[in-house]
């Protein structure tokens, strides 16, 4: 089942305090980026990102699920309609993730 657009719109609305929050449509599922950083995405209507130290701490019941079949595990925000928290959340998720790796020049 592909994502709607109008879920993805809410989160993006959600996040709206913060500058440099992107996305990536890809295979009807969006890719989120902050700063860069791919973060998670929604897929099937559900906000899934990755499972970090700090995501963990501030989602310490949540539950692991499966973007997709033969994906890695990531972790569920079910806490969607609290804005302040999903700001926490994607600066807490920005500091533990590596710099994404340089393109490759051809």
């Amino acid at each position: 089942m592909a994502s709607k657009k109008d879920f993805l719109d809410f989160i993006l609305d959600q996040l709206s305090d913060l500058e440099e929050v992107t996305y990536r449509y890809m295979m009807g599922e969006y890719i989120l980026y902050y700063r860069g950083k791919i973060i998670g995405g929604i897929y099937d209507n559900r906000f899934l990102v990755k499972p970090t130290k700090s995501a963990l701490e501030l989602m310490p019941d949540t539950t692991r699920e499966l973007p997709y079949e033969g994906a890695k595990e990531m972790l569920l925000v079910d806490n969607v309609e609290n804005s302040e928290f999903l700001c926490d959340l994607l600066k807490a998720l920005y500091n533990d993730l590596p710099e994404p790796k340089p393109k490759k020049k051809k």
